[in-house]
């Protein structure tokens, strides 16, 4: 991924943080008909000996080739918030009209190598944590035991596991650092206001949390 210096996040807080907050991960590996990517939410684990950047853990169809991979180096791709960024907003617009529009981004690729886990306890203790995250929110959280273990039984022998200990994470987030204090306090401002889409508030925060920072 082409990254300029000023655009590379490599805090493995950030990172993870934002591979949490987006758990919807694009898996792509090379197939013997090319590359194929494969849309799955991950759970991301804390760094190991083995693992200097964390563990991505996931599961699939058994009926899905992935699964069939093992050993096969692959990349994930975590999209977090993203913006469409009018020339309007900056300053030279006005006095010169030499601005274009632009969009910014933050996402980080996983890379690592596939291992497949064919285990049912390690899939029930998998799923069982994916399902309390998620399921935190709502009002009533649905657990596994909260359907038949005979049901369960049967869908636990129809989905595989996989796990990726991450050898390199890139980080990129593209949001205004080459531009003058005063634009990127605009576009941040812009991005917040009530009327613009969720992920261009979250990005508004993101920037917001970045100039406080730096100043």
């Amino acid at each position: 991924m082409y990254t300029p210096t000023s655009y590379r996040e490599e805090r493995l807080e950030v990172l993870h943080a934002l591979m949490a907050a987006h758990p919807l991960g694009a898996l792509v590996r090379m197939a013997q008909d090319g590359l194929c990517a494969d849309h799955l939410p991950f759970e991301i684990a804390p760094p190991t000996p083995d693992a200097p950047f964390g563990t991505l853990r996931a599961h699939v169809a058994r009926a899905n080739p992935l699964w069939r991979s093992d050993g096969v180096e692959t990349m994930v791709i975590f999209q977090g918030p993203h913006a469409y960024i009018t020339p309007a907003w900056y300053a030279e617009k006005e006095l010169s009209g030499e601005e274009v529009p632009t969009f910014d981004y933050t996402v980080v690729h996983a890379h690592g190598t596939l291992r497949v886990i064919d285990d049912r306890d390690w899939l029930l203790a998998f799923l069982e944590r994916l399902t309390t995250r998620h399921e935190a929110d709502q009002p009533q959280p649905w657990q596994v035991g909260d359907a038949p273990p005979a049901y369960i039984d049967k869908l636990l022998k129809a989905i595989v596991g996989i796990e990726i200990p991450l050898a390199r994470l890139e980080g990129k987030w593209k949001m205004e650092q080459k531009n003058s204090l005063q634009d990127r306090t605009r576009v941040a401002s812009e991005l917040s206001r009530d009327s613009m889409p969720e992920p261009a508030r979250q990005l508004a925060a993101l920037m917001a949390k970045s100039l406080s920072a730096a100043s």
